[in-house]
């Protein structure tokens, strides 16, 4: 296994990817914004199976945060980042600059409509606008065959995909299952932000959400089981319940009840104190 490679620069990334491409290899891509756990590499070990070249690439996306606060306490830990990527076999660490993603004069913006509507589009205004953009932007500066994301950032992948197809973009998406701790709860970088006493609440959030899922395939009303969820996500400690929906996979439309051939998944998001947790699980076929 050759050392890793850490590179800031689109043309020190091109460079090296024209070279693997010319050799006959496949490259895959991992987005992150840093701060790595489990999850993530789960992700990079998904693109080590698949693909000849791995790129994890990290930068926390200043337009895709709609709060500057928010934006400024987001965990931000490279070192250690390439420290765990460069003993996960990464070829490349792709980490540039602010200034690198977006020089002076940056005038563009990619807004992806539809899938993007309500969930953590309704209440993060701008949010996937910058997702979608710096994503487009990383896919081709990496020119990757594939690129490898969770699936606990359900409406994300969502709005790639769609992003993806639009756009005529040579890339395959590869969405990966949720990676989670022992007690259930999704791994994310937000978690390390909770206090001991929110970390022990925030559990009540799989919980709540599995349970609400296996209400509605065992037949109880979508709007009841909905606010029921909600009722128990307050009476547990959240501070705010942003939404709990269920909507169809593909296209992230609302339902009202579980169709015959629609996949369903149930999508959740909130708070305990300012830490933003999010969660999805699919819904059983009722039956």
């Amino acid at each position: 296994m050759q050392p890793m490679e850490t590179i800031s620069t689109v043309a020190g990334l091109r460079a090296r990817v024209r070279e693997w491409k010319q050799a006959g290899a496949r490259v895959g891509v991992v987005p992150t914004m840093g701060a790595l756990h489990a999850g993530h590499l789960s992700l990079v070990q998904a693109a080590r199976a698949r693909m000849d070249r791995g790129i994890t690439t990290v930068f926390v996306n200043p337009i895709q945060f709609d709060n500057a606060d928010d934006l400024a306490t987001y965990p931000r830990t490279l070192a250690e980042d390439g420290r765990m990527l460069a003993r996960s076999g990464v070829d490349v660490l792709y980490a540039p600059t602010a200034a690198e993603m977006y020089p002076p004069g940056f005038a563009t913006r990619i807004t992806v409509a539809g899938v993007s509507t309500g969930l953590c589009g309704g209440s993060r205004p701008g949010h996937f606008d910058g997702v979608a953009t710096v994503v487009c932007k990383l896919f081709m500066q990496t020119l990757a065959d594939c690129a490898f994301f969770g699936e606990k950032d359900f409406q994300q992948v969502q709005v790639i995909r769609r992003m993806v197809a639009d756009l005529n973009l040579p890339i395959e998406i590869v969405s990966c299952p949720t990676m989670r701790e022992a007690d259930g709860l999704a791994l994310s970088s937000r978690n390390r932000r909770l206090t001991a006493a929110q970390r022990q609440t925030a559990v009540a959030l799989p919980r709540v959400l599995a349970a609400c899922a296996q209400d509605i395939a065992a037949g109880t009303g979508v709007a009841a089981a909905l606010s029921g969820a909600a009722d128990h996500l307050a009476a547990a400690g959240f501070d705010s319940v942003d939404y709990v929906e269920l909507r169809a996979e593909t296209d992230l439309r609302p339902l009202a009840t579980l169709l015959p051939g629609t996949p369903a998944r149930l999508l959740a998001a909130a708070w305990l104190g300012d830490v933003r947790l999010i969660d999805g699980m699919p819904v059983p076929p009722r039956g």
